[in-house]
């Protein structure tokens, strides 16, 4: 009992130092002592994993050669809870031959399976929200929707601005609220595009679903929109 009062004190300490999670200074501190946390994570089921990770066990194994079951034998050997996320994400690329795409991923789905972030969580605490949506526009007019003032502020409800723009791949809006949303743009043929954005620096978890939802609804009001713009009954009224 005493030895456990000794260690939850040395976790505490070094939270006030490095500003971590209880789970992740407790990591640290096990770590120096020599200590394996105490975990199931190995034994786990693999639906158990996938549903922690985010990410179905079948794809996983698919774009990497491992299941979250393997994924987490191997990154426990290398310490890997122990890491910051970039760091983790460098191991899977450079030891395990991951590629960057699914290194962040891998690196995302085992901090949620050993406890160090909730899902929509960063390991630096602040949440964050990803919607993506496919419009029958090209990529072109897809990014104009976003970057013409006139035009976003008809769909997307907030006096957002942006802050940087690189035609036609990708945006970063500032909210009023001081949080941030990055958008990227793809084309899918001449015909189609894809965005996919994510809204950071969110509060809570809370917040988190309440920008997603919010997003939701933005990205059925921009696909009205571009219909109406597609229509002959819309261009004969402009």
């Amino acid at each position: 009992m005493t030895r456990d009062k000794d260690r939850k004190r040395i976790v505490r300490d070094r939270m006030k130092k490095t500003g971590e999670s209880y789970t992740a200074a407790r990591i640290h501190v096990l770590a120096k002592a020599g200590t394996t946390p105490r975990s199931n994570a190995a034994t786990a089921s693999a639906p158990s994993l996938e549903s922690r990770a985010g990410v179905a066990d079948a794809t996983i194994a698919a774009r990497t050669g491992r299941t979250w079951q393997e994924w987490v034998r191997v990154l426990d050997a290398d310490n890997a809870a122990a890491m910051p996320h970039r760091d983790i994400a460098r191991l899977l690329r450079d030891r395990h031959g991951v590629g960057s795409w699914w290194s962040q991923s891998v690196t995302v789905g085992y901090e949620r399976i050993k406890g160090l972030r909730e899902p929509g969580q960063r390991r630096d605490g602040v949440y964050e929200a990803s919607k993506s949506r496919t419009f029958d526009v090209p990529v072109g007019r897809l990014f104009r929707a976003w970057f013409v003032a006139a035009t976003r502020r008809r769909w997307i409800g907030e006096p957002a601005t942006v802050r940087t723009a690189r035609a036609p791949k990708a945006m970063r809006l500032q909210w009023p609220d001081g949080t941030l949303v990055i958008a990227g743009f793809t084309a899918k043929g001449a015909g189609r595009s894809v965005v996919a954005l994510t809204h950071t620096k969110l509060a809570s978890r809370a917040a988190a679903d309440g920008a997603r939802a919010a997003w939701a609804a933005r990205l059925d009001a921009l696909g009205q929109l571009l219909a109406a713009r597609r229509s002959p009954a819309a261009a004969t009224r402009r």
